[in-house]
């Protein structure tokens, strides 16, 4: 790995082999396990009556709260990628 340089320069050097078992894995988690199987109570809701860690014992306006929040942390989460895809290639 110390070959392989950091950053998008790095996405050229991974072998063909490597790039493939990425996409195969990738692949396989969207075809087989991330699977909405019960209908979900909300779009997005993987939990397929598996997980529930209390969410069920919250009422609507807390759940209303919560994936609100959720969804703000993955934006903020995008955009600290986009930046740092932005200073790479400063």
């Amino acid at each position: 790995f110390a070959s392989i340089a950091s950053g998008w320069e790095g996405t050229t050097q991974v072998p063909v082999a490597g790039a493939l078992q990425v996409f195969a894995f990738v692949g396989f988690l969207e075809l087989a396990v991330m699977k909405d199987i019960t209908g979900g109570e909300f779009p997005g809701d993987f939990r397929n009556d598996a997980l529930d860690y209390g969410w069920d014992s919250f009422d609507e306006e807390t759940k209303l709260q919560k994936r609100a929040v959720e969804l703000n942390q993955g934006r903020a989460a995008m955009m600290g990628l986009l930046a740092l895809m932005v200073h790479d290639k400063l």
